[in-house]
């Protein structure tokens, strides 16, 4: 673990940050509900959330190759902040849909991404150590994460929820953008 230096660290961080603020996609279901979308249909909203975090993941993939990874990261971060944004203000099904897609452009822009630069900032002999810790720690900031929307979703209602989460996005942006390692 003492040879995983200082640029592995702070992706870890950014990503845990980041991760803090893309909690469990259940509270897309539960923005849905709250907006009336009939009980048959909220199913669709992981679907469409997939299929947009499927069909985006090769493209944003093979850009990676081509373009700066901490720009096309820093894209993906801001999908999210779209994503909630849009959530925070959700009042029709079709608002939440628009965030839904955005929070799937999301996850097609940054999370093969992620995985990619903590095997870039990682020693060969250390990439599978590295990339569990990596797995490890965003992990735990998803449940966490995930408990603290849910008592702000139970306090205080979803605009606060999806208000928190952009919070968290804007952070680990910002931390992603002071970032000093200009390898990627």
């Amino acid at each position: 673990m003492r040879r995983l230096d200082g640029a592995y660290w702070w992706l870890v961080g950014i990503a845990t940050t980041l991760t803090f603020g893309r909690f469990s996609e259940a509270f897309l279901l539960l923005a849905a509900e709250h907006v009336g979308l009939a009980i048959a249909l909220i199913p669709g909203v992981f679907v469409v959330m997939n299929v947009v975090y499927a069909a985006s993941a090769y493209p944003f993939g093979r850009l990676s190759d081509v373009v700066s990874r901490r720009l096309l990261l820093a894209f993906g971060v801001g999908f999210l902040i779209v994503a909630d944004i849009i959530l925070a203000t959700a009042s029709t099904p079709r608002r939440v849909a628009a965030g839904v897609v955005f929070w799937g452009l999301h996850m097609g822009a940054t999370q093969g991404l992620l995985s990619t630069l903590v095997v870039d900032a990682a020693p060969a002999d250390l990439r599978r150590t590295a990339l569990g810790m990596y797995n490890l720690i965003t992990g735990v900031a998803l449940l966490l994460g995930s408990v603290l929307a849910g008592s702000l979703w139970a306090g205080f209602g979803p605009p606060a929820t999806f208000i928190a989460g952009g919070a968290f996005a804007g952070i680990a942006l910002i931390g992603m953008l002071s970032w000093q390692d200009d390898s990627k």
